[in-house]
């Protein structure tokens, strides 16, 4: 009896943690979309969490609004172009490649090849000095008196 009252108290915060749990949709595919959507959105409150996961106020907001949005028939391409119109690429965990986004994955190859080049010239130069050779040098042997 103690073990089965101890697993009901343990399982009650559990259930209370749940976000969006009930259905949005009749229909599976819409429920479907609508799950996927809501898990590639972030949360603009938490910032790393989706608003699948988060209790916030704003996620909540989104969510219902995500939902009226594919009542309307919108398909998701236009939910994504709603939300970031509204509130930018931030709010997007994928965002959709732009010109901003392809510089930055190029300046990391450019200064990944640079620093390359670097250690390779570094590397080279240091392997044309000569090696200093210590047979030449007589080794002193320090006595105490």
């Amino acid at each position: 009896m103690r073990f089965f009252l101890a697993a009901l108290l343990l399982a009650i915060p559990m259930a209370s943690l749940a976000i969006d749990t009930g259905l949005a949709f009749e229909d599976p595919e819409l429920q479907a979309r609508y799950e996927k959507i809501i898990s590639e959105v972030r949360c603009l409150k938490c910032q790393n969490q989706t608003i699948k996961d988060s209790n916030a106020f704003l996620a909540d907001d989104l969510r219902r609004e995500i939902r009226r949005l594919l009542e309307e028939g919108k398909t998701d391409a236009e939910v994504y172009d709603f939300l970031v119109v509204r509130y930018g690429e931030f709010a997007l965990y994928r965002p959709q490649m732009s010109g901003s986004g392809m510089f930055l994955w190029l300046a990391l190859f450019v200064f990944a090849g640079f620093g390359a080049f670097v250690a390779f010239r570094v590397v080279r130069k240091r392997m044309a000095l000569p090696i200093d050779d210590e047979s030449d040098v007589e080794p002193t042997i320090e006595t105490k008196a």
